[in-house]
C-alpha cells in the first residue's frame, strides 16, 4: 500500500470495539507516509510541518480542518507562528487505527 492508496481511502466510523492495529501493522503502514513518527507507546503518529509565516501556518491548519471534518476523524494540532504539529490517534479506542494513516496520507498531499 502506498501513500496514494491510503489517501484514496475513506475513514470508517470507529467505535470502542474497533480492533487496534498491531505494532507490526503500524510499522508497515508508517513506511507509506513521509516522515511521520510513531509514539513510543504505539498509540499515535505525529509530524511537524514548517512554514515561512503565520498566514501559511493557518492556511495549512484550515486545510487540515477541512479534511478532518470531511473524514470524520480529527487530529490534535499544536501551532505557532511558523509551525504546525499534527498528531493522529483514534480517541475511541485509545490507539491507532487505519483512519489515522488515511488522514495522515491526505495531510501529506497538502
Amino acid at each position: 500500500m502506498t501513500t496514494c492508496d491510503l489517501s484514496n481511502k475513506k475513514c470508517v466510523p470507529c467505535e470502542g470495539g474497533t480492533p487496534t492495529l498491531t505494532n507490526v501493522e503500524i510499522t508497515k503502514l508508517l513506511t507509506n507516509l513521509k516522515e511521520w513518527k510513531v509514539s513510543s507507546n504505539y498509540k499515535s503518529i505525529s509530524k511537524q510541518f514548517s512554514f515561512k509565516n503565520f498566514r501559511q501556518t493557518m492556511e495549512f491548519a484550515n486545510a487540515i480542518a477541512y479534511i478532518a471534518n470531511k473524514e470524520g476523524h480529527h487530529p490534535d494540532l499544536k501551532l505557532g507562528y511558523n509551525y504546525c504539529d499534527v498528531l493522529f490517534t483514534t480517541h475511541a479506542i485509545d490507539a491507532l487505527s487505519e483512519n489515522d494513516f488515511i488522514c495522515a496520507a491526505k495531510v501529506d498531499l497538502l
